[in-house]
């Protein structure tokens, strides 16, 4: 066959199978194009996720009619002054994003110079089928309905309207990200999803991933070598349950990178749990000869000169953060008890104190403790100040026999974290979380293939507030989560009522549970085995119910769990692979004191 040139009308539909993947392509060149007029407010209207409307309007500079009719031309752009590519500091520039949308939808351009009359253009798939005036304020509006309405063979791989609006959303929030300094709205199906004012960095990133942020965050600013990075990233104690919300912008253009990825995980390293995922919206800026910014069509890929030194600011950044935040946790902190080292079995001494409140499921508030001073002593009476810092341990007295179990009996716990046992061959080390994470979820596995677990209605129903792609998730997995004890329902576009919840769990925190439980629902992806989505969910219910370290335990529920673990499969490691006890044999614990 011989080589011969493409008709216009087949390069179009090429270039727009490049550019124009779904919606939600279409809709983020929209509003880059936007952005690069000069706009200071953006309004999207959506219909159907996209599928049936995509409408940008903006208050750009404009386009008078002869631009409007050259801008649907293909490599036709503002953005290009001269041939220096590398020094492009616009989204785009490459001039296919308009002629190839209006190739492949029902498409009309409107747009209005100040100053001067608006104008309009109509095309329908490719072929021009009007123009004339338009009344519109200054700037420009771009319709896009119908997409790939005549192209069965890409409309019938489209996803459904509600996976086109999240990917739609997640668009216009990354280039809401991307300029803070811009209003942004977005409505869908005659609601209004987004309202965003102009605002600083760290407020605007709160308000589009999560408002608290703007407690539990910690700001980014570093320049080296005439690289600068800044932006916003979580504490390691306010992480997610998956990488869903972890942007990086180069030069104020959404990218995504494999980079980003590895540096995060270099920097979290030991300080937050393999499986969850920091919150984090990093902004890198630098020169346009160390980045490559036309690796994709769509611009969403980069390349930069020096890949190593930019992980290696990352990295550095974040860390340097991370440890200026010192003992700062997001985490709800437990009230430590008045005297920390109390024994258990003396009830005749004199009560110093109670327990925190609600600090284990079966504790006594008014635990007895010792008394540090002698009847008539007046010296102790005077030196009493001397004791106030108790040890941060509880024992029982070791003068207690040694049943015969295998991983002991409990004497004690060292930094409400860590259960101390002594065994006839030794001394037992158990993590108290880990061990009743494992436990938990056996107990869930058995109810739930046992007709399913035991619920407990709520007084109160609660509502959970959610992104609308966030609830549409829990909302398609309800029967699986009644499985477990857990009943949800629909309440409104973007929340979700929990009206009962896992009896054996007891009371947790029910928001956290569910917000993690649709990000990892979203993270396992598309229509999974059963067993796999159940075996996720048991999981994720086991790890927020779990006793949690710093948490004070009598010696009788201390026991009580050693003995569960004993007659649990698989209690020597918990749900992330960590081990649950350790123990130091005699002949082990004698080498330590050189008796060997």
């Amino acid at each position: 066959m011989s080589i011969r040139r493409l008709p216009s009308h087949l390069v179009d539909r090429i270039a727009a199978g490049e550019v124009v993947e779904r919606p939600a392509s279409a809709l983020k060149e929209l509003i880059e194009n936007s952005l690069d007029a000069g706009a200071t407010r953006v309004d999207v209207r959506l219909a159907a996720g996209g599928l049936d409307l995509v409408e940008v309007s903006d208050d750009g500079t404009g386009m008078a009619p002869d631009e409007l009719r050259l801008a649907i031309e293909r490599h036709a752009t503002s953005k290009l002054p001269n041939e220096a590519i590398e020094e492009v500091a616009s989204f785009g520039f490459r001039g296919e994003a308009l002629p190839s949308i209006a190739s492949v939808a029902r498409f009309t351009l409107e747009s209005r110079v100040r100053g001067a009359d608006g104008w309009r253009l109509e095309i329908d798939h490719g072929v021009p089928v009007g123009e004339g005036p338009a009344a519109l304020p200054p700037g420009t509006r771009v319709r896009v309905e119908d997409l790939f309405g005549k192209v069965p063979a890409r409309r019938k791989f489209l996803r459904s309207p509600r996976a086109e609006y999240a990917a739609c959303l997640d668009a216009v929030r990354r280039l809401a990200m991307a300029r803070a300094d811009v209003a942004f709205t977005l409505d869908h199906d005659g609601r209004r999803i987004l309202s965003l004012a102009p605002a600083a960095l760290p407020a605007r990133v709160a308000a589009l991933l999560d408002s608290g942020l703007s407690e539990h965050g910690l700001p980014i600013d570093l320049d080296r070598n005439g690289i600068r990075l800044g932006g916003v990233v979580s504490l390691p104690t306010f992480t997610r349950g998956a990488a869903d919300q972890q942007f990086l912008f180069v030069n104020a253009r959404p990218v995504k990178d494999r980079l980003l990825v590895g540096a995060l995980r270099a920097a979290y390293q030991d300080l937050i749990a393999r499986e969850r995922s920091p919150i984090v919206a990093l902004f890198l800026e630098l020169p346009g000869d160390q980045v490559d910014i036309n690796v994709h069509p769509a611009k969403t890929e980069v390349r930069f000169a020096d890949p190593q030194g930019v992980r290696g600011l990352i990295v550095g950044g974040l860390r340097s953060a991370l440890d200026q935040a010192g003992h700062r946790s997001a985490a709800r902190t437990q009230a430590a008890a008045p005297v920390n080292w109390t024994s258990e079995l003396d009830h005749h001494s004199s009560v110093v104190g109670e327990g925190p409140p609600g600090a284990s499921f079966a504790y006594e508030h008014s635990r007895p403790a010792p008394s540090f001073e002698r009847p008539g002593s007046s010296a102790l009476h005077e030196d009493r100040h001397l004791f106030t810092a108790a040890p941060a341990a509880r024992a029982e007295p070791a003068h207690a026999p040694v049943p015969d179990h295998p991983l002991g009996v409990a004497r004690g716990q060292v930094a409400n974290t860590y259960i101390v046992a002594e065994a006839a061959d030794g001394l037992v080390l158990v993590d108290q979380h880990a061990a009743h994470e494992r436990l938990v979820l056996e107990r869930l596995k058995r109810g739930a293939g046992n007709g399913g677990v035991p619920s407990q209605a709520l007084l109160l129903p609660q509502v959970v507030e959610l992104d609308e792609p966030e609830a549409d998730r829990i909302e398609d997995a309800a029967g699986e989560l009644a499985a477990f004890g857990l009943e949800v329902e629909r309440f409104g576009p973007s929340a979700i009522l929990v009206r009962a919840t896992p009896a054996p769990l007891g009371k947790f925190d029910v928001e956290r549970l569910v917000r993690d439980l649709a990000a990892e629902i979203a993270e396992l992806g598309g229509p999974q085995a059963l067993k796999a989505r159940l075996d996720l969910l048991a999981a994720t219910f086991a790890c927020h119910h779990s006793v949690r370290a710093g948490r004070v335990l009598s010696v009788a529920e201390m026991n009580a769990l050693l003995r569960e673990m004993e007659i649990t499969p698989h209690s020597g490691h918990c749900n992330h692979g960590r081990p649950t006890w350790v123990k130091l044999a005699h002949g082990d614990i004698e080498r330590l004191f050189g008796r060997r």
